[in-house]
């Protein structure tokens, strides 16, 4: 007997699923978990040149706008933060010395944002001094203090990373002793679980990293992670780009195994280079106490109005006039075709791949070594002879169990760095989804009178004056922004939103400038004399034979073989509705209603 629990149709938890499938797969389920541990000895206070923020109020900036892209994004997060060096001590149970917990391991909020805005700038700085103020330093009761913040949360963590923002590369003075305490501490955090990582700050004379924090931080997740910077960040953008790289999560959307023949097997993921930016979901609250409610769905018999139970419901989809019904088991048979996975199928020349084939983005394809040994060797050796003889792997691709196969084309890029060897472009497959026979269509463009070779070459004048170097991560979404800026302004109690600029309109003013005159002179080429383009059109004359009403589009008619032909090649449904209402009509078919499965059925029905 099925549980009462099983009459409902739970709605959201569905939206739940289908969020999860959109945003990708998940290794380990839990929550992610970030601690920021913050140098707050003097030199952290040092202004820079030519009126440079502090490194400590490069760091508040940094850590307030991790707050508000996990307030956004991913408010179940944990966050915390922790100064060591100070004077004062505030951590669970005082248990040790110069160390500071500003935010214990919890859900950022608008109160903790207020709290980080209130140590920034010079004010910040003077409060700082005056709740914690710079004492002496040790490193090793940090750490201890963080792993006490780890132990004491009770809930699932799937993710756990330290991040420690100092300008001393000599936190001891050269004391032997706590350097041993605090890389025995790190070393106990490390095998927990923790990453820890390094935000090293710029400092007169330069920030060694050889001469402790080398054996602090934890090695590289993957090859294609930034890993360890030699050169300490002395720009705001640059530290807000690196604790990005490292704060953002590597989300796949499926893990599959590409089959190369028989028995031979890699284990891959595939990676979205870009998702999509929507406004969340509203959350739907109760009005009397603002929690938030769920919603369930029950289904009810129409004639007896009996509650009906899972078991009792079918599918049906009428075809042929008649209806077939299916149990759901059955549906899901039908709906499956394989296993998800990668089936390699052949080798074109990168020329056979055209333009007209991208038909949606594409997705990337990196090994997974650790779901099968010697994934990344095997993968890494058809990378290089794809590229070698300049090919594209053609497979065919499912990603999900019960999704419908797809043709991919996998073109091979390699690895690209920068000066610093920091890797601009990974290695791996761009995963292109190709078109099948019937998504081509034919289409008959409109004529119309061509240019002259002197109005191509004006246009030309004008299409190179307006070039500029296009890159997508310049332009934000105004609306999204706007959206962000008003929950920002009420979370925070704010008197008014932050005014935005909308990068996306044009500038009227430069576009001017650079033309010049070049406008006016492909008006006078193309267009009539005293052409105002603001204008109303004139009204159109009506024509004496329609009687003043607008003219009638010709009716279509299909011959009688012409449908025979159609009904036994079942290419009925290339007609479209009026054509089909017309045949009916001049055969006499009668209908029960005006849908066009409904038509062909009745057609069929009398020609087949």
């Amino acid at each position: 007997m099925a549980e009462w629990n099983a009459f409902y149709h739970n709605e959201d938890e569905e939206e739940e699923q289908e969020e999860g499938e959109q945003s990708g797969d998940y290794r380990i389920t839990g929550r992610d978990s970030l601690v920021f541990l913050v140098d707050a000895s003097k030199e952290m206070f040092i202004k820079g040149e030519d009126g440079q923020p502090s490194n400590f109020d490069m760091t508040m900036q940094v850590v307030r706008s991790v707050y508000m892209s996990k307030i956004i994004s991913s408010h179940r997060d944990l966050v915390a933060l922790v100064f060591y060096g100070t004077e004062q001590s505030k951590n669970p149970r005082n248990s040790f010395k110069h160390v500071y917990v500003y935010h214990d391991l919890d859900e950022p909020g608008a109160k903790r944002v207020q709290d980080i805005d209130s140590l920034r700038g010079e004010k910040g700085a003077q409060l700082a001094a005056e709740t914690m103020g710079s004492g002496e330093t040790s490193f090793g009761d940090a750490l201890w203090c963080c792993a006490n913040l780890y132990s004491d949360i009770k809930l699932r963590l799937s993710h756990k990373r330290l991040m420690i923002f100092t300008c001393r590369d000599e936190p001891h003075g050269g004391d032997s002793v706590k350097d041993r305490q605090a890389r025995t501490k790190a070393g106990d955090l490390k095998e927990t679980g923790v990453v820890i990582d390094l935000m090293h700050l710029m400092k007169p004379g330069g920030f060694n990293v050889s001469l402790f924090f080398c054996d602090i931080i934890s090695p590289l997740e993957d090859e294609s992670e930034l890993g360890l910077q030699v050169e300490p960040c002395e720009k705001l953008d640059d530290l807000k780009k690196r604790v990005r790289a490292k704060e953002q999560k590597k989300r796949a959307m499926a893990r599959l195994n590409l089959c190369l023949g028989e028995g031979l097997n890699v284990a891959v993921g595939i990676y979205p280079t870009a998702v999509t930016a929507r406004k969340p979901v509203a959350i739907r609250l109760y009005r009397e106490t603002n929690e938030p409610v769920r919603s369930k769905t029950r289904t009810f018999h129409t004639q007896t109005g009996s509650l009906l139970l899972p078991s009792e419901i079918k599918k049906a989809q009428v075809y042929g006039n008649k209806q077939i019904v299916m149990e759901k088991d059955e549906v899901d048979a039908i709906k499956k075709f394989d296993d998800p996975g990668l089936l390699l199928i052949g080798f074109k020349p990168m020329e056979k791949l055209k333009l007209h084939h991208h038909i949606r983005p594409a997705v990337f394809l990196y090994p997974e070594e650790d779901q099968v040994k010697g994934s990344a060797c095997l993968f890494s050796a058809l990378l290089k002879k794809c590229s070698e003889r300049n090919v594209f792997a053609l497979c065919r691709c499912i990603t999900r169990r019960n999704n419908p196969p797809r043709f991919a084309a996998l073109v091979p890029q390699l690895q690209e760095v920068d000066e610093g060897n920091a890797q601009i472009t990974p290695p791996g497959f761009n995963v292109i989804y190709l078109p099948f026979a019937d998504d081509l269509r034919t289409l008959d463009p409109p004529h119309y009178p061509a240019a002259s070779q002197v109005q191509v070459d004006k246009m030309k004048e004008i299409v190179s004056k307006l070039r500029f170097k296009y890159r997508s991560d310049s332009f934000e979404n105004p609306v999204i922004q706007q959206h962000y800026r008003n929950l920002e302004a009420l979370a925070l109690d704010m008197m008014a939103p932050e005014d935005i600029e909308d990068l996306i309109m044009p500038k009227v003013e430069q576009i001017d400038q650079r033309l010049g005159p070049l406008v006016d002179e492909f008006k006078d080429l193309v267009y009539p004399e005293n052409y105002n383009p603001e204008s109303k059109p004139a009204a159109k004359r009506k024509t004496a034979d329609s009687g003043g009403g607008a003219e009638k589009k010709p009716k279509v008619e299909v011959t009688e073989d012409e449908l025979k032909v159609h009904v036994q090649n079942g290419t009925l449904a290339k007609l479209t509705v009026p054509v089909l209402k017309e045949a009916c009509k001049q055969f006499g078919v009668r209908t029960t209603g005006t849908k066009k499965q409904e038509l062909i059925d009745a057609l069929i029905a009398k020609l087949g």
